[in-house]
Parts: structure tokens; sequence; C-alpha cells
């Protein structure tokens, strides 16, 4: 059975909604434990702030990446 693929120009909204899933997880969940440690109800806490920094990180993402791409472009030499 084929997996079905997205057509590559849904790729400019696809990277910011994957990194900032991946990155907010990653980082709510640091936080989470810095503020209130491995204690039991951890997981609805993180769960909480990671949905909050999400709904804030892709929008965010989907405004800065055009400037952070061309950012890199002014720093790094063309191949």
């Amino acid at each position: 059975m084929k997996i079905a693929r997205l057509p590559a120009r849904y790729a400019g909204l696809l990277l910011p909604f994957v990194l900032s899933l991946l990155m907010t997880f990653v980082v709510s969940g640091v936080s989470t434990i810095k503020v209130i440690g491995l204690s039991p109800d951890i997981l609805g806490h993180w769960m909480s702030a990671w949905g909050v920094s999400w709904l804030i990180a892709f929008p965010t993402l989907l405004v800065a990446m055009p400037t952070a791409r061309r950012i890199v472009r002014a720093v790094t030499e063309s191949a």
C-alpha cells in the first residue's frame, strides 16, 4: 500500500508546522519540568504548556521564516 503524499506546494506551510510542533514539544517539556519538577501531574501541565506554545510558535514561524531565510542567504556562500 502506497502512502499518499502532499504536493510540493504545501512545503512552505508544512515545514514551519512540523518545526513548531517539534520545537515547542521539547522546549515546553524542559520548561515545565524546570518549574514544577517531575511531579505525578507533569503530563497535563506539559500538554497545556505545549498547546499554548504551539499556538504562538506556528504563526510566528510563518512570519519569521522568510526573514530567517534572507539572513541565512546573506551570511552564507552560494553553492
